[in-house]
């Protein structure tokens, strides 16, 4: 039973800092958002917006030091996750929350067979034997279309293909039928057609296991397909948050106004000619030395004075699209 309302997941006013030798990067700034039952988020931006910051933060894998969670709340299903110990954390993660890491290579151990790692999950979390916990391991390769488990369950993650390797660690984080999948940039370094693929996959594993999805990408074709609300990070902060199609309809915000105009559109070179496609002129700036007032405002077309000036509040418009930007203060 949801003891935080209708919500599964309720993030609040959460910042993640790193304290280093060159000073604090406020990596997550004061970031609120909900995740309902059976919802696929998306949290969209650039490299360096503190998306996969977020994830780590919900996750409890935040290195420390030089990171810490210096504020607030990470309520999923009535328990404030950073109040946990460790061991009750572990408890969770995995088992109630999983994460599909960025990427597979990296993240998925080199020195023990796909087996066993899968194998581990089902021992750990649901205290199935090594026969059992092998069995279930070739079920969930099956299930994730991984052509003759019975044979790949007893490979290494180098003999694998990069789209084998990404649906080993989606049979990994539904291994135990989690409630909450986060997913970081699961068809990073794939080719168009293993990312459609990998994406068909993911919508009818939801669809099968009622899971809530937090997709996490820079790509917002990919959140097009699959995602019903958006929240548009930028610089450890959210600067738009609304319904996927009233974003994609009606964008709000310069930043995500940018990200939309810089997506290729098929045909477009064939009724206008050659043309470049649209540019957000220069770059994220660096965590360490963030610019005063909005923190886009270095890059924006549109800024005033008060920009630079202070920063903007995140303010709700209409049906639950809110946005941060000087342009809609005061309506």
């Amino acid at each position: 039973m949801m003891k935080n309302g209708s919500h599964l997941l309720h993030v609040q006013e959460l910042k993640t800092y790193f304290y280093t030798f060159e000073g604090t990067a406020r990596a997550v700034d004061d970031v609120s958002f909900y995740l309902n039952k059976g919802e696929t988020l998306g949290l969209v931006g650039e490299s360096g917006c503190g998306k996969s910051v977020t994830a780590l933060s919900l996750m409890r894998l935040i290195p420390e030091p030089p990171g810490r969670i210096v504020h607030g709340k990470i309520d999923f299903d009535g328990i404030n996750l950073p109040d946990l110990s460790m061991s009750e954390m572990r408890n969770i993660r995995g088992n109630r929350i999983s994460m599909i890491f960025q990427e597979p290579m990296t993240s998925l151990n080199p020195v023990f067979t796909i087996g066993n790692q899968l194998a581990e999950m089902f021992m750990f979390h649901q205290k199935l034997s090594k026969k059992e916990s092998w069995n279930r391991s070739i079920e969930m390769l099956r299930l994730v279309q991984i052509p003759s488990p019975e044979k790949r369950i007893l490979e290494y993650p180098y003999q694998l293909s990069g789209g084998m390797r990404q649906r080993a660690m989606i049979a990994m984080a539904l291994s135990c039928d989690p409630e909450i999948l986060i997913a970081d940039e699961p068809t990073t370094a794939l080719d168009v057609t293993i990312q459609a693929q990998v994406l068909d996959l993911m919508i009818q594993l939801k669809e099968n296991f009622d899971a809530a999805i937090i997709l996490i990408t820079h790509d917002l074709g990919v959140v097009a397909e699959i995602a019903q609300r958006i929240e548009v990070m930028y610089a450890g902060k959210v600067v738009e948050e609304a319904q996927a199609i009233s974003l994609f309809e009606d964008p709000k915000h310069p930043y995500t106004r940018g990200l939309l105009k810089s997506i290729p559109k098929l045909g477009q070179r064939a009724r206008h000619g050659r043309r470049r496609l649209q540019e957000i002129s220069g770059v994220v700036p660096s965590l360490y030395e963030l610019p005063t007032g909005c923190s886009f405002y270095p890059r924006c077309s549109q800024a005033r004075a008060v920009c630079q000036e202070n920063e903007p509040e995140l303010i709700e418009l209409e049906d639950s699209h809110r946005v941060r930007c000087w342009l809609y203060q005061g309506r």
